[in-house]
């Protein structure tokens, strides 16, 4: 089974503090007062998240307090973004788009049993238990140290990263354009996509769960639930279409702040960036675990892209 690569971890975490504020300096724009006020504000709910999330999970147990606020924070940042630029038709829009791509995923989330009305526990992310077996990370320490660093303020840093854009086009004087429109359809477009991958997602799970607590083995399962795996719809033409469309969502976001006349290439693509390297490092991982409990999920690797469409599957 593949190991989560926790030297690449490392680099991830050198990327944070150093390509960023490299890329600040060399490939503007550079901040105004007034944005870098609205960055200190940030930060600190960033960083009080980060401490709370580390808080909760070590106390509790369960480290997916991070999920939990993953999909409500990025738009909470957005509209406080949009009220500081005098709420610019272009901030609107972002938030707006930011709003949507939140409240589909905190529904995708909940609905599998996160949230409960005791915070801090709810279903974790059953990677968590594969990681705290890997031999770096059993000692009680390590595992601390790496949800300290990685799990509760990396993640909690590129929850922020990823909506720079939004913050550099705050004080744009560039009406709202065709860009935007790009900009805009293109994330409306990932979100519907990345809905439909889900509820693909949902709904083959839900069967093959259904049967399993009848009593049937996998293998009794009929075509294609004894695979054990989701080969339906988007699935039969991607290995990840959810996550694929994740990635786009938060490149497109990024158009945004090319149409507010920041130039093609800006610092704020740090955080897409960041996410796309998580995503790959994250897939890697969950498919180890999957070749190592499903017998025909190397072929289906072998067989299908892992984000792009293509391929297709023979069930």
């Amino acid at each position: 089974m593949k190991k989560m690569n926790l030297p690449l971890i490392a680099i991830l975490l050198l990327l944070s503090l150093v390509v960023c504020p490299l890329l600040y300096a060399y490939v503007g724009p550079a901040l105004d007062a007034e944005q870098l006020s609205v960055l200190r504000t940030l930060a600190i709910i960033a960083g009080c998240s980060a401490l709370l999330c580390f808080a909760v999970g070590e106390i509790s147990g369960n480290n997916s307090q991070v999920d939990k606020i993953w999909s409500i924070l990025p738009f909470v940042y957005c509209w406080i973004i949009a009220a500081h630029g005098g709420m610019h038709t272009r901030l609107v829009v972002m938030a707006v788009l930011a709003t949507l791509w939140g409240a589909r995923l905190t529904f995708n989330f909940a609905r599998k049993g996160a949230y409960r009305l005791k915070f801090w526990t709810g279903t974790e992310d059953y990677r968590w238990q594969f990681l705290r077996q890997t031999p770096l990370l059993k000692n009680r320490w390590a595992w601390m140290a790496f949800d300290l660093f990685f799990v509760s303020i990396y993640q909690n840093a590129l929850l922020l990263l990823i909506v720079l854009p939004a913050l550099v086009s705050m004080n744009s004087t560039v009406p709202f354009g065709w860009v935007d429109v790009v900009a805009a359809l293109l994330m409306l477009a990932f979100i519907v996509y990345e809905t439909v991958a889900d509820e693909q997602q949902w709904k083959f799970q839900s069967a093959k769960r259904a049967m399993l607590n009848s009593g049937k083995k996998l293998d009794e399962l009929p075509a294609p639930y004894n695979k054990g795996f989701n080969t339906i719809g988007l699935w039969n033409r991607s290995r990840h279409p959810n996550y694929m469309a994740e990635q786009a969502i938060w490149v497109s976001l990024y158009i945004f702040s090319i149409g507010a006349g920041t130039g093609v290439a800006n610092w704020s693509m740090i955080g897409a960036l960041l996410l796309i390297v998580l995503f790959v490092a994250s897939s890697s991982f969950s498919e180890g675990i999957s070749a190592s409990k499903y017998p025909e999920y190397e072929d289906y690797c072998k067989r299908v892209n892992r984000f792009l469409p293509g391929h297709k599957y023979v069930s």
